[in-house]
């Protein structure tokens, strides 16, 4: 294939995984918006929550993330049997998993008021995490029956549910955080239950549309309850811990940086919220890039075809740095009116104004580190880079991001200018990493 055939494949394949993760994360960003307006307490109380919320979804999400690359490999090697293994071990696994994580979540709640935060906070944040950490258990059922969507290329009927699913979620906030049409105006509690509700509809739609299309009934005729292989769950696992455990030192990392950040004041922790949120969405939208490595190393390593599977991966992450590349633009030059979509409080827009061009360096690190995490987890390589990610996050990161906000009195910048040095050192090494890789399996096919 020629490099515009990639570009060609990679776009066809990659866009509707990019528009469903925005999907995702755009659920957060209504969230925080629509809360935004009712106050930047409520603001920080999000901010708290999520901060808890995310550090056991993210784990949850790459959990799920290993159904795709065994789902693309045993495509490219015509075993639709075991396609729908996957997805039957996949999907035990994930219900389970949400089970525990809602569990954990509830531990949790109780011991919000550890974490050195401004009481008024703490107790926005209780009732708000209890209804979203109940929506890890239909999220990651979702998750199960995208993976396996997505691992077959079939990557636009869960954008569709996404979209949809965000929309009823900004109806839903609309209706229950400012008390419209006869509900009660519930503030952030009215967020967490429309994410609920829409995270249910999300699940619902996606299992039915799987289940009862034909298209899929080659690779599902021996999904039922009867005949759990642990061997199938064993190599879900082999590969989704490890990719769990990445996210929770990236995602973990900006988590733990939120609950210092409200160490120095409530309104420096909505700031952080605002620019972590404007962050994510494009940190999302080239996720769904990581995905479609996944998808496309996975299917080519199945093939045995690892120069094709080397040029697209490479393709993907030319791809990741321009539209990263865009994305700092945009956070550099709108640095000052983005944090007014949240709140207008003008000591919380100055800061969070500041945090936006930090977030616009590191733009291009997020991105590369991403989509070869996706493409190395399409090659089943998982451990070292699981280790990778912690030392670069947890002992270079926070501890770097610490010194310079506390030590050094640079506050919220400090912080930030840590993770900054984190995404750099783990975008390099996982670069590096597949090249590597990719390289090897070149040489050894002759």
């Amino acid at each position: 294939m020629t490099v515009r055939e990639h570009l060609k494949t990679n776009i066809h394949l990659a866009v509707p995984v990019m528009m469903s993760q925005l999907g995702q994360v755009m659920v957060g960003v209504a969230d925080n918006m629509m809360v935004g307006r009712v106050g930047y307490i409520p603001l920080a109380g999000a901010s708290l929550g999520n901060a808890i919320f995310y550090f056991f979804m993210t784990f949850g999400l790459g959990v799920s993330f290993a159904i795709t690359p065994l789902v693309g490999f045993a495509d490219g090697e015509g075993n639709k049997t075991m396609g729908g293994k996957v997805l039957k071990h996949g999907l035990t696994i994930n219900t389970l998993l949400g089970i525990v994580l809602f569990g954990l979540i509830m531990v949790m709640v109780d011991y919000l008021g550890y974490f050195g935060q401004e009481q008024i906070v703490v107790e926005q944040a209780k009732p708000y995490l209890t209804v979203i950490g109940f929506s890890l258990i239909p999220f990651l059922i979702f998750q199960s029956f995208r993976q396996f969507s997505e691992g077959l290329s079939n990557t636009r009927v869960p954008m569709m549910v996404s979209v949809s699913a965000n929309i009823l979620n900004v109806v839903l906030n609309y209706i229950l955080i400012y008390g419209k049409f006869g509900a009660p105006a519930m503030g952030l509690l009215g967020a967490g239950i429309a994410t609920l509700i829409s995270r249910i509809v999300m699940a619902i739609v996606m299992a039915a549309y799987i289940l009862n299309t034909q298209k899929f009934k080659p690779y599902l005729s021996e999904f039922g309850w009867k005949g759990f292989d642990f061997t199938v769950a064993k190599d879900l696992l082999k590969i989704g811990v490890p990719a769990g455990f990445q996210f929770v030192f990236e995602v973990g990392a900006f988590g733990f940086a939120a609950i210092m950040m409200g160490w120095i004041s409530a309104s420096t922790q909505a700031a952080h919220q605002i620019a972590i949120n404007m962050a994510s969405i494009s940190y999302m939208a080239v996720s769904g890039l990581g995905a479609a490595a996944a998808i496309r190393v996975g299917n080519q390593l199945g093939k045995r075809n690892y120069k094709t599977m080397k040029r697209a991966a490479l393709t993907l992450v030319a791809m990741g740095a321009a539209f990263m590349s865009a994305a700092a633009i945009v956070f550099i030059i709108f640095n000052k009116q983005l944090p007014l979509l949240y709140n207008d409080n003008a000591e919380v827009v100055h800061i969070a104004a500041s945090l936006l061009i930090i977030a616009a360096l590191f733009q291009l690190s997020d991105g590369v580190q991403v989509i070869m995490l996706g493409a190395l987890r399409g090659l089943k390589d998982v451990k070292l880079p699981t280790i990778v990610t912690f030392i670069a996050y947890w002992l270079v990161a926070l501890p770097i991001g610490y010194v310079l906000a506390f030590k050094y009195n640079y506050g919220a910048i400090g912080l930030w200018v840590g993770l900054f040095l984190g995404l750099t050192i783990a975008a390099v090494f996982v670069l590096l990493r597949f090249i590597n890789l990719a390289n090897k399996r070149i040489a050894s096919a002759g």
